[in-house]
Order: C-alpha cells, then sequence, then structure tokens
C-alpha cells in the first residue's frame, strides 16, 4: 500500500494480486475448465470468463472511461491465458494511478467513490483468485500487505455490500487463523472443506 501524500488519498497497489491471478490462470489445465469450484455460480471457464470481465470492467473504471462490450477471450478460445494476462497486466497499472482512486462512478446499479470500487477490485482478484487455485489444485499466496489491505475492506464492506447476494453466509473461522483464511470466511468460503461452495 502507498499513500499519494499530494491528494491525501490511499493507493493500494493491486499489482501482485493481479500478478498472481495470471499466474493461476496459467496453470489451469484444459482438462480443469468444466470443474467445479467453490464459487457455486461458476466452473473453472466461467469464472476464468467472470475474472476477466472483472479486469476489463474495472479497468476502465480506473480510467474512467466506459466499459468495452463483450467478455474477453475466454476458454476455450485460443490464446484466452495471453490475452487474460495481458488484461491483468493492464488492470494493475490502471490502478496505479492515484487519480484513479477519486470521484465516483456507477456499476451493476450502484453509484460508489472509486476508492471503494478499488478495494472491491481487490476483492475479486484475492477472492476468485483463492476459488480458481484451490479448484485446480494451486498454491495460492500474496504478500501480507495485500491480504491486509483486502481484509481491511472486506470485513468492512462484505457485512453492509449493496448487493449482498455476491458473496456467500459468513463461515465461522477461528480468530488465530491465517488473514487469509479469515477474509476467505467473510465470503463464504470454507477453507477447510475442498471447493466449498461460496
Amino acid at each position: 500500500m502507498k499513500v499519494s501524500r499530494e491528494k491525501e488519498s490511499v493507493v493500494i497497489d493491486l499489482k501482485p494480486a493481479c500478478r498472481r491471478m495470471s499466474e493461476v490462470v496459467e496453470g489451469v489445465g484444459d482438462g480443469q475448465l468444466d470443474g467445479p469450484t467453490p464459487c457455486a455460480e461458476y466452473d473453472v471457464s466461467a469464472l476464468i470468463g467472470h475474472v476477466a470481465q472483472v479486469a476489463r470492467g474495472f479497468a476502465a473504471v480506473a480510467r474512467k472511461e466506459e466499459a468495452g462490450d463483450g467478455p474477453l477471450s475466454a476458454p476455450p478460445e485460443e490464446g484466452w491465458r495471453e490475452a487474460l494476462a495481458k488484461e491483468l497486466g493492464a488492470l494493475g497499472e490502471a490502478w496505479d494511478d492515484p487519480a484513479a482512486w477519486e470521484g465516483e462512478s456507477g456499476g451493476a446499479g450502484v453509484e460508489l467513490p472509486n476508492a471503494l470500487w478499488g478495494r472491491i477490485t481487490l476483492t475479486e482478484l484475492v477472492v476468485h483468485g483463492w476459488d480458481l487455485a484451490r479448484a485446480t489444485g494451486q498454491p495460492f499466496g500474496l504478500p501480507e500487505e495485500t491480504v491486509h489491505a483486502c481484509y481491511a475492506h472486506v470485513a468492512e464492506f462484505v457485512p453492509n455490500a449493496p448487493l449482498p447476494e455476491l458473496w456467500g453466509t459468513p463461515v465461522e473461522v477461528p480468530e488465530n487463523a491465517p488473514l487469509l483464511d479469515r477474509l476467505l470466511g467473510i465470503t463464504g468460503r470454507d477453507v477447510q472443506r475442498p471447493n466449498a461452495a461460496a
């Protein structure tokens, strides 16, 4: 996390989460695309498509632009891994600009401060990155500062989210559990149960 003193706004570095998501996507095998994920409404292929839409849509929010029509190429189209890695890289760079965190933007039928959209973007990357990793048997780790920034948002926002149906029923997690596990529990993920549906 870094602070822009000129504009007195907190800018969270989304690039580590974008890179980790890219690594997880790269590790998804073609034979795993129709498998289930902890996010019950998506199989692996559909969740990758959702991540592609998130990358494009939230990069547009950061740039104060209109999102393009349609999702990115996603499985089974050729080159989807490379296309998504490029979009995730662009997403991280877009939110690296302090101006991206200022003002307000609309999305999903609600108008929110861009500083909040940035934190929602981080949450999408962290939670769905874990979903894909869990679904495809990959490890998932992030820098401590990334997890802390995401947890600070999730702990306050998810219980009072304007669209509560986006997250599952919270799962109780011991207070001494790793912070990532507690973060995931708030969003309805049961880290003790493989592919537990959100």
